[in-house]
């Protein structure tokens, strides 16, 4: 049993990330790293991560090519834990051949952090939710 879980915990963490990890890496310059939205051009417009590419999963097999460059690491998101679009849309990139992980917490959790956001209306973010994320500038969560 333990082996299994072993296995089971490593697959989960080759293949998820969560939204502070991506935050580093895209704060950091982490080269080959593309964030994709996969949610629809309204929840687009309604706010995204700043860097991600807009890639909707139902147009994925089809454009993936033309979007995300080759040998790109791909990280999807959609708009939070009660949807499970960012896996789907990390389901066809995988088909693809793509390296993927999946940013679990999605748009919401992005935004619970208090990362920046891009709207119509520009780049802003809101405050910290306290029940997601440390609220004291510079305190991180140990894990």
């Amino acid at each position: 049993m333990t082996s299994s879980a072993v296995a089971f915990f490593a697959a989960r963490l080759e293949f998820e990330t969560d939204v502070s990890d991506v935050h580093a890496d895209l704060e950091a310059g982490r080269s080959g790293v593309v964030v994709v939205d996969s949610r629809s051009a309204e929840a687009w417009h309604q706010g995204h991560l700043p860097h991600a590419v807009h890639l909707p999963t139902r147009e994925i097999a089809a454009r993936a090519a033309e979007v995300i460059p080759p040998g790109s690491q791909v990280v999807t998101y959609c708009w939070g834990p009660g949807c499970n679009g960012a896996t789907r849309a990390a389901l066809e990139f995988a088909k693809l051949g793509y390296p993927v992980q999946e940013m679990i917490g999605g748009y919401e959790y992005w935004v619970r952090e208090g990362f920046p956001i891009r709207d119509d209306q520009g780049v802003s973010s809101r405050p910290v939710d306290d029940l997601t994320a440390p609220v004291t500038a510079g305190a991180a969560c140990g894990c």
